[in-house]
């Protein structure tokens, strides 16, 4: 109960279908035991995880004046950058120590539901650094391709059309996000975490993170356990979104970001999620008479309207 299991998921860009098969049987023993896992064998390579950890050190690292000319609330589309102790994900305890840079998929000003100012849809607005905008928008799209394979695994898993999610993630509202965690000693109290204790409210999300470890994840004895960072691998783990299709049969597990002692933690997480539009309810073969779908009265949105300070704020909360 103490160690998040590891899935090698190359085979899922090979044409055998029993290794399909495997691997989506490893993913649902830890989506209903855990709601967290490690992929290793991803087609994301060192190189890129490299070269947008170094810009998002950059990034960071400008004056707070530069980062603030894209300052996220200042845009209705929720995109840009988040000051330290903007958002606050457990409410019990003081504003996480953390600040951020979101993306999400760019849509230009005249797409129709930009014009009709649909929440969560506009462009990207990116900071004034060389090469930033085309490594990021590469790896925003990149992220999601690897989300959709996952996702096509977890069809087999659940007895789905294979093409299930890839029809509700046309145009999606998938969030690329860069975090940066300062040192522990610069928290404005004992209490203040990196990141409060919270539920993803999304579909699924991928996070690549430093070696400075600091995620914990809380297991179903309610111990909060290490999820240390392990090289060349992406920690997974499901949302409140994932949780609603599956009938509760997947987890959405409580996590949190405890900021290390002398060091600043760099991470990456992307949240997959699909169109605004879908509406998310019991898939068939989830329920029977003793797990009776859970009622959702009109249909529940993707997408939570989201309540500044930053997405973190929405309800379920979000962002490891």
């Amino acid at each position: 109960m103490n160690q998040l299991p590891i899935i090698d998921i190359a085979l899922l860009y090979s044409n055998n279908p029993s290794a399909w098969q495997s691997i989506a049987t490893q993913i649902d023993h830890a989506c209903r035991k855990w709601g967290f896992f490690y992929i290793k064998g991803h087609p994301i390579s060192a190189a890129r995880i490299n070269a947008v950890f170094d810009s998002a050190q950059r990034f960071f690292a400008l004056p707070s004046a530069e980062k603030l000319k894209i300052d996220i609330t200042q845009t209705r589309h929720h995109r840009g950058y988040g000051a330290i102790a903007t958002e606050q994900l457990d409410p019990s305890k003081p504003s996480d120590l953390k600040e951020t840079f979101d993306m999400g998929l760019h849509l230009p000003a005249d797409h129709p539901e930009v014009l009709t100012e649909k929440p969560l849809r506009g462009p990207n607005r990116h900071p004034s650094m060389p090469g930033w905008e085309s490594l990021m928008e590469q790896h925003y799209v990149d992220m999601q391709a690897l989300a959709l394979t996952l996702l096509r695994a977890i069809t087999v898993a659940l007895g789905i059309e294979r093409d299930f999610f890839d029809t509700r993630f046309v145009e999606p509202v998938s969030v690329l996000r860069m975090i940066h965690y300062p040192p522990r000693h610069t928290a404005s109290s004992e209490e203040q975490q990196g990141a409060g204790a919270h539920t993803d409210y999304g579909c699924i999300t991928l996070l690549y993170q430093d070696a400075a470890g600091g995620l914990q994840v809380r297991n179903v004895k309610g111990e909060w356990i290490d999820a240390p960072p392990i090289d060349g691998t992406f920690v997974v783990n499901l949302g409140d979104m994932m949780a609603r299709w599956s009938n509760d049969r997947y987890l959405s597990t409580p996590h949190r970001v405890i900021s290390p002692l002398g060091v600043d933690r760099y991470s990456m997480p992307f949240f997959a999620e699909p169109h605004p539009d879908t509406v998310i309810e019991c898939l068939p073969g989830c329920q029977d008479e003793r797990h009776p779908a859970i009622g959702i009265g009109d249909g529940h949105l993707a997408v939570p309207l989201p309540h500044h300070p930053a997405c973190g704020s929405a309800p379920g909360g979000s962002r490891s």
